[in-house]
């Protein structure tokens, strides 16, 4: 496919967002889609495309990343022929993909690609992804002094676990459409389980 050769030739800011995220992504919005009756000529490009730039968690610039890659995408759907009626809700959805960007999704196709993308940062896979862009920034799996954020707020630029609760914990109140938001509650409660085992091990 013409999208996944072109992501390919743009490179990963991490392992985490890397093609097996891209497909991912994909496969929930497609299905997200289905569900809520959005239009997919929209979701599916922007699902595609929606890290066609990606900028590593500690970069300044992070923030801008989302309307980076709409701009790109944009250029790269031009260059393919796609049809331009699509155009605009695209780079929306593409830009409103992104945490730190702060756009709030106007359409239902954005709605979905922001949910898809969000969606792949809970559950096994969540757990996973964190911990391999944790590794890669040097942050320690967890305080010694307490594991769980107990007693102080957490601090997920030096511990792997403070982010499920500064971040991922957060995600599933956060997500737009109801298909979504009963797969978050399922994801969520996977990686509750998860920090219960740790609890017990460590």
């Amino acid at each position: 496919m013409q999208f996944y050769a072109f992501l390919e030739a743009q490179g990963y800011a991490d392992a985490a967002h890397d093609l097996a995220h891209i497909h991912r992504v994909v496969k929930i919005a497609k299905q997200l889609g289905a569900e809520e009756n959005a239009v997919l000529d929209v979701v599916v490009p922007a699902a595609c495309l929606h890290d066609c730039v990606s900028l590593p968690k500690n970069h300044p610039d992070r923030h801008l990343a989302s309307t980076l890659a709409a701009d790109k995408a944009i250029e790269f759907l031009t260059s393919m022929d796609y049809p331009s009626k699509y155009y605009e809700e695209i780079h929306h959805a593409i830009r409103a993909h992104s945490f730190s960007a702060n756009v709030t999704p106007k359409s239902i196709e954005a709605k979905v690609v922001q949910d898809a993308d969000r969606l792949d940062a809970l559950g096994a896979i969540g757990i996973a992804r964190c911990l391999q862009v944790s590794g890669a920034l040097n942050r320690a799996l967890y305080s010694l002094d307490d594991p769980f954020c107990g007693t102080r707020e957490p601090d997920d630029e030096h511990y792997s676990i403070d982010h499920f609760y500064n971040k991922l914990f957060r995600i599933a109140q956060s997500l737009n459409t109801p298909s979504a938001q009963l797969e978050g509650i399922r994801r969520e409660k996977r990686m509750r389980a998860f920090l219960d085992h740790l609890a017990l091990e460590i």
